[in-house]
């Protein structure tokens, strides 16, 4: 069964082609027979693309265009054309499986996609502006490629949290609030279910019996309370906007701020939206980028704002760890994943100093290496530090795959 994985960002497109046994998947996630990526923030007009197969082929090309769809129709082509080809003709796809980022309080599990699904995707684009409406454009798109025949499934970002108690998701305010649908939603939940059962595999203990934190730090971030399996708490809400300081997204923010900036300085709404979601972060603060790298590197040659924005950072790390220990009521392992996550040692220092009071120990041995899908913690510490490559992909594909089990009688 050869499954295409189409995980679509603001900018960017993710995607891969995995052929997965009939009969049970594997153990481990598998090579894909086809990874490829578009970057249309490289230059204006012109969509990045790169391709690489599980033979060694690789591809980089500068397309000439700044149309996501006509960039995606050129990137899809490299699966049966070129060097890169994998596959004869585009037929032999079986499944599409797309990440969505929203999937409101109706969709609490991953979906074959019908006219229903792609209207309330539509629907509740009004919560994720910047997401939603490029993943519908996505499954649009392989419509046009691939024919309505083809099964395709939503696999939504907010489905992992959707076993938040209700002192969790609501929010402090009118409850004609909760009535219109504004509460916590939570996001980045493909790659929180994912890290959870892979710290389960690591740890060697059933994940019913364990509380883990996951920090999924990236140019988005967001912690998880997992316990027993189940989320209890996260720091994403409404809108992936609230939690953690992130690339050049504020996270949470005094709400006052929000009126005087409109009412006394004179900012309009979509003033404010751009600068809450592209202009602060560690990029505001720091005016150098919203890479982590780039922020570091900066601090290295004396920049004093790159050291406030990493301060800032860290200290708002620290208070929500925090909290999801707080939710948690006692810890198995803390799980670092994602860009920053996973390749940040000082990062992961930082992070975990304060808990030293409950036995957490870093094993120095373990921070200068590259260490995806291993445990940092020292031999004596009480808490376990995992380090886990988080792999979407392989998650949105898993979900593809045990839905086609019960593929008789569903209807496009």
């Amino acid at each position: 069964m050869k499954i295409l994985v189409m995980n679509a960002g603001s900018s960017s497109q993710k995607s891969c082609l995995y052929e997965l046994p009939e009969a049970a998947l594997p153990e481990h996630p598998p090579e894909p027979l086809w990874e490829a990526q578009i970057d249309l923030t490289h230059a204006e007009g012109v969509a990045e693309i790169k391709v690489k197969t599980a033979a060694g082929v690789k591809k980089t090309e500068s397309y000439p265009t700044s149309s996501r769809v006509e960039a995606t129709h050129h990137l899809l082509e490299t699966l049966w054309t070129g060097d890169t080809r994998v596959i004869d003709r585009p037929g032999e796809i079986d499944m599409v499986g797309h990440r969505v980022v929203h999937g409101g309080e109706d969709y609490r599990a991953s979906v074959f996609v019908t006219a229903e699904v792609k209207a309330a995707i539509a629907r509740l684009a009004k919560f994720a502006p910047v997401h939603n409406p490029v993943n519908l454009e996505g499954i649009e798109t392989l419509e046009q490629i691939l024919g309505s025949s083809v099964p395709q499934v939503a696999v939504f970002d907010t489905a992992f949290h959707s076993t938040l108690p209700p002192a969790a998701y609501v929010y402090p305010g009118p409850y004609a609030w909760l009535e219109q649908g504004i509460r916590r939603y939570g996001f980045h939940g493909t790659s929180h279910g994912y890290c959870a059962q892979r710290a389960a595999q690591l740890l060697g203990r059933p994940l019913a019996d364990l509380r883990l934190m996951i920090c999924h730090l990236g140019n988005g971030a967001s912690l998880s309370a997992v316990s027993h399996g189940q989320c209890v708490d996260t720091t994403m809400g409404f809108t992936p906007l609230e939690g953690l300081m992130m690339g050049s997204r504020s996270g949470s923010v005094d709400p006052g701020i929000l009126l005087y900036l409109i009412r006394d300085l004179g900012y309009t709404p979509d003033q404010v939206d751009t600068m809450l979601n592209r202009e602060s972060g560690l990029e505001g603060v720091s005016g150098v980028s919203n890479d982590m790298r780039l922020v570091l590197e900066a601090i290295a040659q004396g920049n004093e704002r790159a050291k406030l924005a990493i301060d800032v950072y860290v200290h708002r790390l620290r208070s929500l760890m925090g909290s999801m220990l707080a939710s948690l009521g006692g810890l198995e392992a803390i799980v670092f994943t994602a860009g920053v996550g996973e390749n940040a040692p000082n990062i992961w220092q930082a992070a975990c100093e304060p808990f030293q009071f409950l036995g957490l120990r870093l094993d120095p041995a373990k921070l200068s290496r590259n260490p995806d899908d291993q445990d940092i913690a020292a031999a004596d510490s009480t808490v376990r530090v995992l380090i886990i490559h988080t792999q979407e992909d392989w998650a949105i594909a898993q979900d593809c795959w045990h839905l086609s089990k019960t593929l008789v009688g569903v209807e496009n």
